[in-house]
C-alpha cells in the first residue's frame, strides 16, 4: 500500500493561474520519482492564506467565467467577484479542476484539496 503525501502551500502573493499549475501537478504526482499517468499518487495538497491571491491587471472586475446548461441559449456568465462573493475558493478550484485530465481520476484527485482560509 502506497503512503500519502501531503504539501503545504502558502498563496500569499501568487497569481491565481500559476498557484493552479502547481496545485495540479502536484496532485497527478508529477514531482515524484514513481509517477504513472493513470496511477492514484495519493497526495493531499493544502493551501493557506488563500484570501492574498493576487490578479493582474483589470481581471479583478473583467475576467468572466462561462458555463454551457446543454440547452439552447444556455450559456452562462458569472463574474470573477460575483464567484469570490459565494465562496473564496470557487475560483481555484475551477482553475485546478479544468487542468485536470477529464477522466475518473479527476474526482479523487480534486476530493484531495484542502483549503485553509
Amino acid at each position: 500500500m502506497k503512503k500519502s503525501k501531503t504539501y503545504t502551500i502558502d498563496a500569499k502573493g501568487k497569481s491565481l493561474g500559476r498557484l493552479a499549475t502547481e496545485i495540479a501537478s502536484l496532485l497527478r504526482g508529477k514531482r515524484e520519482v514513481d509517477y504513472l499517468p493513470y496511477a492514484d499518487p495519493m497526495i493531499t495538497v493544502r493551501v493557506s492564506n488563500l484570501s492574498d491571491i493576487v490578479l493582474t491587471g483589470k481581471k479583478a472586475s473583467q475576467k468572466v467565467y462561462y458555463h454551457y446548461t446543454g440547452y439552447p441559449g444556455g450559456l452562462r456568465t458569472v463574474k470573477y467577484r460575483e464567484l469570490t462573493a459565494k465562496g473564496a475558493s470557487r475560483a481555484l478550484n475551477l482553475a485546478v479542476l479544468r487542468m485536470l485530465n477529464k477522466n475518473r481520476l479527476r474526482a479523487k484527485l480534486m476530493k484531495r484539496i484542502v483549503i485553509n482560509k
